[in-house]
């Protein structure tokens, strides 16, 4: 027996010491319901929780884009209700004003009205908002621009390509309202068409100042021309077209870079819509209306069909973020939730060992006591 080493009191504190730190980090996992509390714990768990938990984060905050997106279009789209009224009205009053029972007083009763109406288009355009950006007023349409500051993008569709076009020849009159004196078909036989157009492109439309180039594949590109009442404008040089495909409101619908929804929300002015020069003081004018304002609620009719597909995506979205997050987090839970049965099993167990290691502690430091026998 010695007495300067008590070697079977180290042995039962190393492990009382062992078990003693077991408690403690079962004790911190109950009482945090956490797993990994440390690095230490489970270094590559926590690097691969860390990372999931920064998904999931991005994955809450994409479901509240989605939804505000959704609102977005619920603003635009109510508001293009509204003008949708407001161009049915105008087509009632273009056919009462086309028959042949209506004087011209009558008419100009009919003008009156058509005229607030008219206001009235344009002031939901001008208020329509959300978070403080117009929605209606082409600050999320697609942008294009032209070598000629009296030749401008207005207007094109989704078909045409991103890219730079060629117009090679063009001269256009205007009259004393601005307007281009030449019909479609004669723009038809002068314009050159840089090859950059499809094979078939040709002018479509004329609309008082606005020139339509279209194709029956879907391809369309609408031109302002502006200039000077009474003044011709020509393209000295080759008018070059930069369509940029970039404008539209863009949706972070995922957590990850690139995993947008671009929404394309056309301007809704006078112009586009087709009714900016419609006249309804004569009864022709009114017959020549109606079919103006077919084409009006047309307009109207695909911009809210293009609104409608975008609210259906984010709102398919929506849901499946929510799916998403529901497996990631339960993914996420596996790696760093404390399984409360099994760790209060293990602290059970531990707490047995802590008190068994203590007693036994006590019984080694009283050992040496026993030497004291032999030098009786």
């Amino acid at each position: 027996m010695r007495i300067n080493y008590n070697v079977s009191a180290m042995t039962a504190n190393n492990s009382l010491k062992r078990s003693d730190n077991a408690l403690a980090k079962s004790l911190q996992r109950l009482s945090s319901g956490i797993k990994i509390n440390r690095a230490k714990d489970n270094a590559a768990g926590l690097a691969i929780a860390k990372r999931m938990n920064a998904q999931l984060e991005g994955l809450s905050v994409a479901g509240d884009n989605a939804n505000d997106g959704v609102s977005v279009v619920e603003t635009a789209d109510g508001a293009l209700g509204e003008i949708h009224d407001m161009l049915q009205r105008i087509s009632e009053l273009a056919v009462k004003g086309a028959t042949g029972t209506m004087s011209d007083e009558d008419r100009k009763a009919i003008e009156e009205e058509v005229a607030q109406l008219k206001e009235g288009i344009e002031q939901i355009v001008e208020v329509t908002e959300f978070n403080g950006q117009k929605l209606l007023d082409g600050s999320f349409d697609l942008k294009g621009y032209t070598t000629n500051t009296q030749v401008k993008v207005d207007y094109y569709s989704d078909t045409v390509t991103a890219k730079n076009y060629t117009i090679t020849a063009l001269t256009v009159n205007l009259d004393a309202d601005g307007n281009i004196v030449e019909d479609a078909t004669t723009l038809a036989n002068t314009i050159g068409l840089g090859s950059e157009f499809p094979p078939n492109c040709t002018v479509s439309k004329v609309d008082g100042n606005v020139v339509t180039i279209a194709d029956k594949t879907g391809f369309e590109m609408r031109l302002t021309i502006q200039g000077a009442p009474n003044s011709s404008v020509t393209a000295a040089t080759p008018l070059e077209i930069n369509i940029t495909g970039y404008g539209d409101m863009s949706v972070q619908i995922g957590a990850n870079e690139g995993q947008t929804l671009d929404m394309r929300i056309p301007y809704v002015s006078l112009k586009n819509i087709g009714i900016a020069d419609t006249d309804f003081t004569t009864q022709i004018n009114c017959q020549d209306a109606l079919g103006k304002m077919d084409e009006a609620v047309a307009y109207i009719s695909s911009v809210r069909s293009r609104l409608g597909a975008y609210q259906n995506r984010l709102e398919s979205t929506v849901d499946s973020l929510d799916v998403t997050y529901e497996s990631m987090t339960a993914a996420y839970s596996r790696i760093m939730d404390t399984d409360m049965a099994r760790e209060m099993t293990e602290y059970t167990n531990l707490q047995v060992l802590t008190q068994a290691g203590t007693s036994m502690l006590a019984q080694a430091n009283e050992r040496p006591s026993q030497v004291l026998q032999l030098l009786q």
